[in-house]
């Protein structure tokens, strides 16, 4: 059940389709993922329907994706959801969906890159071209970016909650870690766009490598150290340094540190998730968990006072 009440279903889907995009209502349809905030449907070969509902904040992001990305997407080195037309509430299901582009590949907390040199050079080469100065209009981050110091009781609950059940082998390490990332000079330069939600399941592979970045809700700007988490977050063992080299302009030291600290708050977050999930409570995800755990591993191993 979504929060509306409503049931999700195949012919729910198409009877809006006939209703307002009556050119794309025969096509082909099947259920393609359960999304954190919204349903995937496969609309023939090449579109998806994005309907929210598992989370009321869906509504917003959807328009906000609608609104941005498609003048975003231009130029990008990887395929993402282009927004293509916007589905307006009605009597029939009374919140906005969409219906974008379809991107082919398998989620990477299912599918982990295994290639990577050809991993940090794909997602550097998407973060280099995304990363553009954003207007003055251009949204905020929600409950993302920021300063770091702001989370400090998030992150002390969270670490104190993962080294309780021994999910992170070297605790005071990754408090070090953050507390150098929360002590770092603050970002200086233009507002950047960014993606602002690169966990395992929202970047896709194919044949080892990322293949196609999706759900652009949280899309935000502001400090690029946010989305730089990545690296720990998403590429294999020893692929970070030459995502730093790749990426462009080169990071600034103060910018690796704050999103180091970035990264140790993301990856004890998938932890949670993933927890939840091992034990069957509703929006937990099993596959979460490993990426966390290897984050953080990678994280301690590289940390150098």
């Amino acid at each position: 059940m979504t929060v509306t009440g409503t049931d999700i279903t195949a012919d729910l889907i198409r009877d809006l389709l006939r209703e307002q995009h009556p050119d794309l209502a025969e096509r082909p349809l099947k259920l393609g993922a359960l999304g954190w905030d919204n349903q995937v449907w496969r609309l023939g070969d090449d579109l998806a329907v994005r309907m929210p509902w598992a989370t009321g904040s869906a509504d917003a992001l959807l328009r906000k994706e609608h609104a941005w990305l498609p003048a975003l997407a231009e130029g990008l080195p990887l395929p993402v959801p282009v927004p293509q037309r916007l589905g307006e509430p009605s009597a029939r299901f009374p919140r906005p969906w969409l219906v974008t582009t379809w991107v082919p590949g398998e989620p990477a907390d299912r599918a982990p890159a295994t290639r990577p040199e050809e991993a940090a050079d794909a997602l550097a080469a998407f973060l280099t071209a995304f990363h553009r100065p954003a207007p003055e209009r251009a949204p905020a981050g929600r409950d993302r970016g920021g300063r770091l110091s702001d989370f400090a009781e998030a992150l002390t609950g969270s670490l104190a909650w993962a080294a309780g059940l021994g999910l992170v082998e070297h605790p005071d390490t990754v408090r070090a870690i953050w507390e150098d990332a929360a002590a770092a000079p603050g970002w200086t330069g233009p507002r950047l766009w960014l993606h602002g939600d690169l966990h395992p399941a929202n970047v896709l592979t194919t044949d080892g490598t990322f293949s196609g970045v999706i759900d652009f809700g949280d899309l935000f700007a502001g400090d690029p150290a946010y989305d730089l988490a990545a690296a720990w977050i998403l590429l294999p063992d020893g692929a970070q340094d030459r995502f730093h080299a790749a990426y462009r302009p080169t990071p600034a030291p103060a910018t690796l540190r704050r999103a180091r600290g970035w990264a140790i708050l993301r990856a004890l977050a998938g932890l949670r998730i993933g927890h939840a999930g091992e034990e069957g409570r509703p929006g937990g995800k099993p596959t979460w968990g490993p990426p966390g755990r290897a984050s953080l591993r990678r994280l301690t191993e590289s940390f150098r006072p």
